[in-house]
């Protein structure tokens, strides 16, 4: 044997504490990156899936949907039976079948939430302080 596989084989040799901390050091940084990835990457997505989901599964008749290829229009019918739904769109009256995994967004305007009316209250409550500081 010449002296580089002597090296490459021996274990003493590139650690000198037998192996088994380097192995060890290896395994636990594996686990912190699938940990770091769990938490960054897959937890985020499933949260999204769900309020997707949820989204979805509350379609009305009547609402306005924007599919993902864009397509804009109202619900005038829904099927249970096989997950899809009737959207009328355009002065013509198009009508087109589409599943319920193709909507975008639900742009009916009772079903989004209103940042005026949040706003109002952040203001009428420094309105307040500001009344509360000048008696």
């Amino acid at each position: 044997m010449d002296m580089m596989q002597l090296f490459l084989l021996d274990e003493e040799a590139v650690n000198p504490l037998g192996g088994t901390l380097g192995t060890v050091g290896m395994l636990g940084f594996w686990i912190l990156i699938f940990a770091v990835m769990y938490f960054v990457v897959l937890r985020p997505q499933k949260k999204k899936q769900k309020e997707e989901d949820a989204m979805r599964s509350s379609l009305e008749i009547g609402d306005d949907v924007t599919t993902i290829g864009g397509i804009v229009g109202k619900v005038i019918a829904i099927r249970d039976e096989d997950e899809t739904f009737m959207l009328e769109t355009g002065s013509d009256k198009t009508r087109m079948r589409f599943k319920k995994w193709a909507i975008s967004s639900i742009d009916t305007p009772e079903k989004q939430p209103k940042p005026a009316e949040k706003k109002k209250k952040k203001a009428s409550g420094k309105d307040e302080q500001a009344v509360t500081t000048e008696e």
